[in-house]
């Protein structure tokens, strides 16, 4: 079956497309922020012994990284308003379940990290009289963290395809105001493959950049 490619409706609608575009990266932006923020106590709880600061943060990560996220943000927008006495829109709800997932993920490799460093190094600080908010800040954290750096980046390229996943609870990011104008002008083809190479102009780059520093941090061992 033949089809005559029709780019028209799209640069006539490309003001819409664009505030698509730009949602995208607000909503991927704040996410990722909040995430890694978030993800660094709760990586450091996950780590710690002590079952007060262990085991919650091990049941936060476990639901929120063995459940779909789609399943997350809709249940943020439908489901937490009638059992809470807040109002959520789609902006909101997008964030929250966002957010909290990537706060799991980036928790576990917060973990990872820390873990990673020698124990020597723990016992170095440890003797010097630091305690263990001072050894994290001071000699861990700065440590692993440049260990850390290409699994965020790669985390930073999945949220931003993640960010799709709002268009179910009507948030106007990219992937929804083409399903609008597509229901409108009847051209679905032509709209989601404008919409594909706005996500890859998007996301390449960064992947590249990715590709660029983890083999940087090969190459200085």
């Amino acid at each position: 079956m033949e089809h005559n490619w029709d780019f028209s409706a799209v640069f006539a609608n490309k003001a819409l497309l664009l505030m698509g575009l730009q949602n995208t990266v607000i909503l991927g932006a704040i996410c990722l922020v909040l995430g890694l923020f978030f993800g660094m106590f709760v990586g450091m709880a996950r780590y710690s012994r002590n079952p007060v600061f262990y085991w919650p943060s091990t049941a936060f990560v476990e639901v929120f990284r063995n459940t779909p996220v789609l399943v997350q943000i809709v249940w943020f927008f439908f489901a937490f308003p009638i059992i809470s006495p807040f109002d959520i829109n789609a902006f909101t709800a997008a964030t929250l379940g966002l957010t909290l997932n990537t706060t799991a993920f980036s928790s576990e490799i917060y973990r990872a990290g820390i873990q990673s460093i020698d124990k020597g190094q723990w016992e170095a600080a440890k003797a010097l009289g630091m305690g263990y908010g001072e050894q994290m800040r001071r000699i861990i954290l700065p440590q692993a963290v440049k260990r850390m750096i290409p699994a965020f980046m790669n985390r930073a390229v999945e949220l931003m395809k993640m960010t799709s996943l709002a268009s179910v609870i009507a948030y106007g990011e990219l992937m929804h105001q083409a399903k609008t104008i597509s229901t409108i002008e009847f051209n679905p083809i032509e709209m989601y493959t404008a919409v594909a190479l706005l996500f890859f102009a998007l996301i390449y780059p960064a992947a590249i950049a990715v590709q660029h520093f983890e083999k940087r941090l090969a190459a200085r061992g």
